[in-house]
């Protein structure tokens, strides 16, 4: 069994939600060092001076300064940057946004969860698959995680 703390990044201006996420990981059976950041700014600053990349980053679409669209396209653009797990978190919900998405190399998409264990559930469910596929993008049909 892996007991190295996985590190995972948070990018979310809501600090309620960051709160919730927080709280959920921390119930998990799963060892884990949150970093959070509060706009697509902080959040590419973050990743530029970061010599080891977090294991899997959470994005938020709305974000103030720069959006979590700018933001994955511009990780997605960067060589050092483009293997990096990006699941999509957030409250809204658009299939037509959820593909382009998709289509512009996320992991998987999380629509925000009212209830917080099924945020638990959807946070836990996301570490398995970027553990198990190795980091791989996923089909479309594997994409979004709500409905667990």
């Amino acid at each position: 069994m892996n007991t190295t703390p996985l590190h995972l990044l948070l990018a979310d201006d809501d600090t309620d939600d960051c709160i919730f996420f927080k709280e959920a990981l921390k119930e998990l059976p799963v060892s884990a060092k949150l970093t959070t950041v509060n706009d697509g700014v902080q959040l590419m600053h973050f990743l530029s001076k970061s010599e080891v990349l977090p294991d899997a980053l959470y994005l938020d679409l709305n974000m103030p300064r720069k959006n979590g669209f700018e933001c994955l396209a511009e990780i997605k653009m960067d060589e050092k940057l483009k293997q990096l797990p990006v699941i999509i978190f957030s409250t809204s919900f658009d299939k037509e946004v959820v593909n382009h998405l998709h289509e512009k190399g996320a992991h998987f998409y999380i629509r925000k969860p009212a209830e917080f264990h099924n945020l638990k559930n959807v946070i836990q469910k996301s570490l398995e698959l970027i553990a198990d596929a190795n980091k791989e993008q996923p089909s479309i049909e594997k994409f979004l995680l709500n409905n667990l």
